[in-house]
C-alpha cells in the first residue's frame, strides 16, 4: 500500500491548527506566529473591544511538563506584577479552558532586533551606546522588582513600528530573586548566559552580562561563539576582535558587565545604565 506521507503530515498539523477558533467566547485566532516545544503563540483579535484590536494569545499545549506549566503561570504572574510598561508587553488575561492554559497579552507591532544586526558588519560606537541605553532603560523598570529575564538577547527585543522605540518580549523565562534565594532552574540562550546562570542561579547582573555581550556583539560583528575566555580570569576577550574604535570608557564599562564573576559586574541595570549615560 503507498502512503501519501505528505497528505498525512498536512492532515495532521491542520487538526492541531486553531486557527479560526474562538477563545474564551473573546479571541478569534488569526494566525499562528511561532511555537516552542511546550506552547504555540497565535495573533488574535479581541471581539469584545469595538475595534477588534490585535492580541498575542500563548496556549500552553495539553502535554507539556509539569516544568513548563510552572514557568507558564510565573510568566503569567510576573507580567501581571510588572503591570503597564510601555516598553514590555500588557498582560490582558491569563485562564484555562478545555484543557488546555491560555495567556493573552499584548500585541506589539514591529520587528525582531536580530534583523538590524549582520554578521560581519560591525556598528559605530555611537550606535552601540544607544542601543544599550534602550535595553537598559527597560531593564531598570525589570530589575526594580527583582525580576531578573534570565533570556536577553536579539530575537527577545523588538523594534516597535511608529516611534522606533525597543520593546522587551518573551518573558518565559523569566524569574523573581529575593536574598538568599537558591532556587536552581536553568534557562536562557547558549552565548547570553553567564557562567552562574548556566547552573541555574541567575542573579539580576545575569542580565547585565547578556546586554553587555549584545554590545559586543554590535561592536564586533561577531555572534557570541567567537570570544574565547581568558584561561586564567575566565573573562572574555573580546577587544582585539574589534575592527572600528573603542573608547577607553566604552570598552571598560562592556569589560564590567561580562565579568565572568558576578561579584564583579554591575549588580543591576540601573548601575549599567548609569556607566553607559556618562559616557
Amino acid at each position: 500500500m503507498n502512503l501519501d506521507w505528505q497528505a498525512i503530515a498536512e492532515k495532521l498539523v491542520s487538526s492541531e491548527s486553531i486557527e479560526g477558533e474562538i477563545i474564551k467566547e473573546q479571541y478569534q485566532i488569526i494566525e499562528q506566529l511561532g511555537a516552542g516545544e511546550s506552547w504555540e503563540t497565535y495573533l488574535a483579535k479581541n471581539l469584545y473591544l469595538p475595534n477588534n484590536s490585535q492580541c498575542v494569545v500563548k496556549r500552553l499545549k495539553s502535554d507539556a511538563s509539569e516544568t513548563a506549566k510552572a514557568l507558564f503561570d510565573r510568566e503569567a504572574k510576573i507580567l501581571s506584577n510588572l503591570g503597564k510598561h510601555d516598553r514590555i508587553p500588557y498582560l490582558l488575561a491569563y485562564f484555562g479552558e478545555n484543557e488546555y492554559f491560555f495567556l493573552v497579552h499584548e500585541f506589539i507591532d514591529g520587528e525582531s532586533l536580530s534583523q538590524e544586526w549582520v554578521e560581519g558588519e560591525p556598528w559605530r560606537q555611537d550606535r552601540v551606546i544607544s542601543l544599550l541605553r534602550e535595553i537598559l532603560e527597560i531593564l531598570v523598570f525589570v530589575h526594580g522588582g527583582n525580576i531578573v529575564h534570565r533570556d536577553i538577547n536579539w530575537e527577545n527585543l523588538m523594534r516597535r513600528k511608529g516611534d522606533r522605540q525597543l520593546v522587551l518580549t518573551n518573558f518565559g523565562a523569566v524569574k523573581q530573586v529575593t536574598a538568599g534565594s537558591q532556587t536552581i532552574s536553568i534557562a536562557g540562550t547558549p552565548g547570553y548566559m553567564p557562567p552562574e546562570q548556566t547552573y541555574g542561579i541567575a542573579r539580576l547582573s545575569s542580565d547585565v552580562y547578556a546586554v553587555g555581550v549584545m554590545g559586543i556583539q554590535a561592536l564586533t560583528g561577531l555572534k557570541p561563539g567567537n570570544f574565547r575566555a581568558n584561561i586564567d580570569t575566565g573573562n572574555l576577550e573580546w577587544r582585539s576582535k574589534a575592527e572600528v574604535l573603542v573608547s577607553r570608557e566604552l570598552g571598560e564599562v562592556l569589560d564590567r558587565m561580562v565579568r565572568y564573576d558576578f561579584k564583579e559586574r554591575y549588580q543591576s541595570a540601573k548601575e549599567a545604565w548609569s556607566a553607559i549615560c556618562s559616557i
